[in-house]
């Protein structure tokens, strides 16, 4: 480790004592991150670690809706991030004035909206679900019940095709989701004959077909812990990688190549936003603060406490 970044980590400790604060990072972030964290997880693991955690302050490493997410919970706390700008392309394809109008367009339907979303969307939703929980809260729906699914067209359509539902979908994905490619997957298992193929259901219908196994990147994680395979092709953000090696060291993780050969569409850029040097600020400067309207707010807690309200 360089003189440079030890540095850096000691800041940030001493910081994170002095201001009562509490770190917290999704799996898509950078190693280094993810190794200063006091929490590491997947969007719901988040969500439901944040109001329990004591701290006066949560410092959330992820992007923009995970600090709103946040923020709505624990309403007294100073939520942090450490760069404003660290947005979701999900969460953009599915803007709250046209969302509304979408729903408004479909009355009598249950919205269920992806974490994957602002605040405002939050508060036009009947319940919120993570790629951890959602097929299940959609089952525990009676099967009569019309849904509106947002704003991920690739999950809903994994949920409805695992669950025979005829969801309505918002037209909305994932741009880092998108990019695998079929033709590239094909390529490395005939490398790999040996290597199960892990997929996030955000990614295309082809890509998830070939899955040895679909789930979230906490689902993924457990999969590749727990699993006799020796390889394994994962095709979802590259961040997760990072967790994998750490807890199965003795296994060979490849990141499933995107479309576009020699670009780095499998990662992030807005996840990679979150550098040390930016926690270290935030935590000196106690800025960017998350912050959401309280009228919004209370709309929006709404379907995230129904969310946690199931236990499955």
């Amino acid at each position: 480790m360089s003189e440079g970044k030890l540095q850096l980590i000691n800041e940030i400790n001493r910081l994170r004592k002095e201001r009562d604060a509490a770190i917290m990072a999704h799996f898509y972030t950078d190693g280094d991150i993810q190794d200063v964290a006091d929490v590491v997880g997947d969007s719901l693991a988040l969500a439901q670690k944040a109001r329990t955690l004591p701290n006066k302050v949560i410092v959330l490493c992820g992007v923009h809706f995970m600090g709103e997410t946040a923020k709505i919970l624990c309403p007294d706390k100073t939520v942090l991030v450490p760069d404003m700008e660290a947005g979701c392309s999900l969460a953009d394809s599915c803007p709250a004035e046209e969302f509304k109008a979408f729903v408004e367009a479909h009355p009598g339907h249950t919205v269920v909206s992806y974490v994957n979303t602002s605040a405002a969307v939050k508060a036009l939703t009947d319940v919120v679900v993570t790629s951890s929980n959602a097929q299940k809260i959609v089952e525990a729906l009676p099967e009569d019940t019309p849904i509106i699914f947002g704003p991920d067209r690739n999950l809903g359509n994994y949920i409805n095709q695992t669950t025979g539902r005829k969801m309505l979908l918002w037209d909305g994905a994932c741009h880092v989701h998108e990019q695998f490619s079929l033709s590239e997957i094909l390529r490395l298992k005939k490398e790999h004959p040996e290597a199960k193929l892990l997929v996030h259901p955000e990614c295309k219908q082809a890509v998830a077909m070939l899955a040895d196994h679909v789930g979230s990147t906490a689902a993924l994680l457990s999969y590749a812990a727990k699993s006799d395979a020796r390889e394994f092709i994962v095709a979802t953000e590259s961040g997760i990688l990072h967790k994998m090696r750490q807890q199965c060291p003795d296994k060979t993780f490849i990141p499933a190549p995107p479309e576009q050969a020699g670009c780095a569409c499998n990662n992030c850029s807005y996840m990679k936003l979150n550098t040390l040097e930016k926690l270290r600020n935030c935590l000196r400067d106690l800025s960017p603060a998350i912050e959401v309207d309280p009228e919004v707010a209370a709309r929006a807690i709404r379907p995230i406490e129904r969310m946690l309200s199931y236990k499955f």
